[in-house]
């Protein structure tokens, strides 16, 4: 396993969704990962990474949004520790205003270094793109986001995965399964189905992807035909707003003639 594999198992586990599908770290969990055993030191190298962040003229409460945890406390009492909802931004300024010499903030630096670079890609950078570019793009966000789809879906309970994801595309493509629909695009046997996506239907799967995984957190769901049904539902709600805006569904789509592969 390279570098950058460790980083990715070790800050996508720890990476939250919210309501609205944008990611997002708490300082409390990163401060466990990068290794500082006190919070005050911690919050220290927050406060360089946000004098860095408002030097770079941008939006510092964006970035690192306060919010504060209750804890309990001894005979029933409650306190509220402070935290941060960081964004991916906010994490790699703190890697980069961390001590360098312990090798998880170096790894900290390259995986956030690499994963903001990929995110700053502008609406009109994205317009420039070839279709194939646009391919990469979003068969590239498509494939992080089952990895941390299936964190979630693993807390929630679900063991048969295949059953899962099916789930998820029986909603988007009305009742098709991954095999219904690599047969439909004429695929050999267990050839990616991702891999031979437009960017247009790579998007519609990507929303499915964020969206379910949103869900599974934000309801603390925690039984695997829970998480089948709303895999479901997210596909099929994704479908209806498509329909609703008079899209073409995901399975008129045309097929790529060559697979990402």
């Amino acid at each position: 396993m390279n570098e950058l594999d460790k980083a990715n198992m070790l800050f996508e586990d720890i990476k939250h969704i919210d309501e609205n599908g944008i990611e997002f770290w708490y300082a409390r969990e990163l401060m466990i990962i990068l290794e500082y055993k006190q919070w005050r030191r911690f919050e220290s190298v927050i406060n360089k990474a946000k004098e860095s962040c408002k030097n770079s003229d941008m939006n510092v409460i964006e970035h690192f949004a306060n919010v504060g945890k209750t804890i309990k406390m001894p005979k029933g009492a409650e306190k509220i520790i402070p935290d941060y909802k960081l964004t991916r931004y906010a994490c790699y300024l703190i890697a980069q205003n961390g001590d360098s010499r312990k090798k998880v903030i170096a790894l900290a630096q390259t995986y956030f270094a690499v994963q903001t670079r990929k995110q700053e890609i502008t609406e009109k950078e994205y317009t420039m793109l070839t279709e194939d570019e646009k391919r990469f793009y979003q068969r590239d966000l498509t494939r992080k986001g089952n990895y941390s789809l299936n964190q979630a879906a693993k807390k929630a309970g679900v063991k048969n995965f295949d059953k899962f994801h099916n789930s998820g595309y029986k909603g988007l493509y009305n009742g098709e399964t991954a095999d219904d629909i690599a047969k439909r695009k004429g695929l050999r046997y267990r050839e990616d189905i991702l891999d031979n996506m437009e960017s247009e239907e790579l998007a519609a799967n990507l929303f499915r992807i964020t969206q379910t995984e949103s869900k599974l957190k934000k309801d603390k769901i925690s039984s695997e035909k829970e998480a089948n049904k709303t895999h479901y539902n997210i596909g099929k709600n994704i479908r209806e707003v498509i329909a609703k805006n008079g899209g073409t569904m995901p399975e008129d789509l045309p097929t790529p003639k060559k697979s990402l592969k």
